[in-house]
């Protein structure tokens, strides 16, 4: 299974930089060694505020038990709450397309996005309408996988709920993409700008 997790890290005042930096150092050489076990398959940071200490995380383990397992082993977890998302297969996921699906391997450079989306079919809809926007959205991402556009796609907990991972030179693309999408007219749609983390084995090349 995979599984995105929010992690949020709180320093207790009086904590001395040099207690900080000994954990950072330890966690980035767990985190070597969790990519290297195919656990941990990307790491991103959000948008933040002043002082904020979060970062997004793209986990694989067995089921919920062995992702805490995992979890509980990375030393920042002492100063750290997580919030964890179970991720299931998209019939659109390119993952599932090229028989790769874990860890994506973005375009060095380009810009990553996530996006929640949330579909809604119109409760007047001509019958088979829904059927045939469906058979073109399945198209459309094709499509924008090929282009490279899209990496990864998930279904979330809920109905009509799906994360996907894109890469887009600049926010107004990324957005002339989703607009592109057959279900477009019928989705909410929240992207979250991704930046780079330290410790992202797609850039340590693990």
């Amino acid at each position: 299974m995979e599984f995105l997790v929010t992690m949020t890290t709180h320093v207790p005042d009086g904590t001395s930089e040099g207690a900080v930096q000994d954990v950072r150092t330890r966690e980035a050489a767990r985190s070597s060694q969790l990519a290297a076990q195919g656990h941990l398959l990307r790491l991103w940071r959000p948008p933040l505020q002043p002082g904020e200490w979060r970062s997004l995380g793209l986990f694989a383990a067995a089921d919920a038990s062995g992702l805490e397992e995992v979890l509980a082993s990375m030393p920042l977890r002492v100063w750290r709450t997580d919030e964890i998302t179970p991720l299931s297969p998209h019939p659109n996921d390119p993952g599932r397309q090229t028989g790769e699906p874990g860890r994506p391997r973005p375009e060095p450079g380009v810009p990553e996005f996530l996006t929640t989306f949330t579909a809604a079919v119109a409760a007047d809809a001509a019958p088979g309408s829904a059927d045939a926007v469906s058979r073109r959205e399945t198209e459309r991402a094709g499509e924008l996988a090929g282009q490279g556009y899209l990496e990864r796609l998930w279904t979330l907990p809920g109905a009509g709920r799906a994360l996907g991972l894109w890469q887009a030179p600049d926010s107004a693309r990324m957005d002339a993409i989703l607009e592109s999408l057959p279900l477009s007219p019928q989705m909410s749609v929240h992207t979250t700008p991704l930046t780079p983390h330290p410790s992202d084995p797609a850039l340590a090349g693990t």
